[in-house]
């Protein structure tokens, strides 16, 4: 089977992302080999299908992609630099500059030109090989990261690697993706992380009033410490220049909460410090791209009550594409022991009265989102 990556593939390293891509290119036919620190993870990498352990006979790899924490790379990536001579060499850790001066410092310098580092922007709350998922990147984004002496073909590989496991690259340089990584993947953990640890005072009365807003705010935040441990330290500058700001605007709104408690007299533009926050929080989420990669902002969402019968949400799917409008996006939310589930669904925000319209002459009941 012909495909866009050089073969075969050497992943070094089969927890969760190394994993993942070990399946998603065995199963778009790319041969791979595996390797692990561990002997007993590269047996079960092997019984999972990511890929064949190397026997002596085989050829030597084409491309290597070192999936380990940014602090081990550049040695890792460096070792399959001089081991093969030949080879295409890449990195999938979560920060780019940390790797790329690691490497600077150790590699030869007629070898640097065969490295590229990579990012697939996707992962899961838990971690390891047994969570490994073949279809982890579909549709997600694959950032290419060259370097200044980086060789062309080395991108071209790496961005046919991305397609053909049905990720979308996204060329960055190396500082450019540190920084677009804490804004969008290390202070999101952070903030969900200092959330999830508010939750070790309440009584359990209280967490029993909790709702699918916590939920979904803290679900990040049951994440592996020491795996972030290494992520944010390798990308401490760039996270600390995000979070700077947070720490102004959050002392600012602690003022303004302590002028409102309890005094006659709040200070002028209390209440404003608390409704610019959230009118810039509506403004912020509505640039997080949807699915087509548009601002989420031309969307409209209905919340439709699904009765909790079997086949209800299948019936309310089937009834809103015999309507005729495309759902963009769906996310559910059912309390333990309520009667009816909650369907958020994204629409195109041109379709919203008709299908409000249509759902309700047909016996569902549509309520503000």
């Amino acid at each position: 089977m012909r495909t866009l990556v050089p073969s075969p593939v050497r992943i070094i390293g089969t927890g969760l992302i190394g994993g993942s891509l070990g399946m998603a290119l065995s199963g778009a036919g790319v041969p791979v080999q595996v390797e692990d620190v561990s002997p007993g993870t590269t047996a079960l990498a092997v019984e999972l299908g990511v890929g064949a352990l190397p026997a002596p006979e085989d050829e030597d790899p084409a491309l290597v992609l070192v999936a380990a924490p940014p602090d081990v790379a550049a040695a890792l990536v460096d070792r399959a630099l001089r081991s093969w001579p030949q080879a295409l060499v890449s990195d999938v850790a979560s920060v780019k500059t940390t790797v790329l001066e690691g490497l600077r410092e150790r590699a030869r310098p007629a070898d640097l030109p065969r490295y590229i580092g990579g990012h697939p922007m996707a992962g899961r709350e838990v971690s390891g090989l047994i969570a490994a998922r073949a279809d982890l990147f579909q549709g997600r984004p694959f950032v290419v990261v060259p370097h200044e002496r980086t060789l062309p073909e080395a991108v071209t590989a790496l961005r046919g690697l991305a397609t053909e496991i049905g990720a979308v690259p996204v060329t960055l340089d190396a500082a450019s993706h540190d920084i677009a990584v804490a804004q969008v993947s290390h202070v999101p953990q952070v903030m969900a992380s200092l959330l999830g640890a508010t939750l070790l005072e309440p009584t359990e009365t209280a967490l029993g009033l909790s709702g699918q807003g916590l939920r979904d705010t803290t679900r990040i935040a049951d994440s592996d410490p020491r795996l972030w441990v290494e992520i944010l330290g390798a990308n401490a500058a760039a996270v600390a220049a995000v979070l700077s700001p947070v720490q102004e605007r959050l002392t600012a709104v602690l003022a303004a909460l302590d002028s409102l408690t309890g005094s006659p007299d709040p200070a002028r533009g209390s209440r404003r410090a608390l409704a610019d926050l959230i009118a810039d929080g509506n403004r912020g989420v509505r640039r997080i791209p949807g699915k087509h990669g548009g601002r989420t902002d031309a969307f409209a969402t209905l919340v439709v009550l699904v009765p909790d019968r079997p086949g209800e949400l299948a019936r309310l799917l089937t009834e809103i594409g015999q309507i005729g409008v495309n759902l963009e996006d769906l996310r559910l939310e059912h309390e333990l022991g309520r009667a009816v589930g909650l369907a958020h669904i994204a629409i195109d925000a041109s379709r919203e009265e008709l299908l409000t319209r249509e759902l309700a002459e047909r016996g569902w009941t549509v309520a503000e989102a």
